[in-house]
């Protein structure tokens, strides 16, 4: 997947920082805090660049990726905070408490395009899958939430396993039942996820497909765009 990219180089103190940004809002796309379920919604282009996002991040160890989600259109389905998404990997020492500085900070961005490597991708979240069944396996997506943003820390292979579930949603969610009356379809979800201690229900992100109105753009696929379902409001 070709994806295009801002990437921006501020300083904190003596720090330089890599951060970048989709170059186009993923505008039809939000993100519901987990309290602790919480609900990803997106159409097709948002979850497939979110797995593009996921994947390029499995692979920048040294970059921070920052998805605005907050101020995107709001669904008409979901409820709770709708939040910022922020990846980073474990190595890198991100401090959510200075997210709002490096934030701040950003200014300019130049234009970057980078190619993922979907073969790649999905190797490395197959080894995922495999030492995440076995007993005592601690490769999972450490996250938190501060300042309207939901960060994720995570390594190489449990972003890639998380690509692969936005590569799904993107893929099934045009085919469930239901999304072509504009309600959402619960797909997939975020793999990996640290469980607070104590028991309690555990943290959970919802991946769901829920195509933008008006719904008359929407073809599932095999359906002929020449031949779409009427909507209720057609006669």
């Amino acid at each position: 997947m070709q994806l295009r990219l801002l990437q921006y180089r501020p300083r904190t103190g003596p720090h330089e920082h890599r951060v970048v940004q989709p170059h186009r809002p993923l505008r039809h796309t939000s993100l519901f805090a987990p309290a602790p379920i919480g609900l990803l919604l997106g159409d097709h282009d948002g979850l497939n660049r979110l797995a593009g996002l996921f994947s390029f991040a499995a692979y920048s160890r040294h970059t921070v990726v920052h998805v605005p989600l907050r101020d995107t259109l709001p669904p008409d389905e979901g409820q709770g905070e709708r939040v910022d998404l922020v990846l980073a990997h474990h190595s890198y020492g991100l401090r959510p408490s200075r997210w709002p500085r490096l934030r701040r900070a950003l200014g300019q961005g130049t234009p970057l395009t980078v190619r993922t490597d979907e073969a790649r991708t999905a190797r490395d979240a197959s080894a995922w899958r495999e030492r995440a069944a076995l007993p005592g396996c601690r490769d999972e997506l450490r996250h938190t939430l501060h300042a309207r943003t939901f960060f994720l820390f995570g390594s190489r292979d449990v972003f890639a396993e998380a690509a692969m579930s936005f590569a799904c949603a993107a893929g099934w969610g045009p085919r469930q039942k239901g999304v072509t009356q504009g309600r959402l379809a619960m797909v997939s979800n975020l793999p990996g996820l640290v469980q607070q201690p104590g028991g309690g229900h555990p943290h959970e992100v919802l991946i769901c497909f829920k195509p933008y109105p008006p719904l008359t753009h929407f073809t599932p696929p095999g359906r002929s765009a020449r031949r779409r379902r009427p909507t209720a409001a057609s006669p």
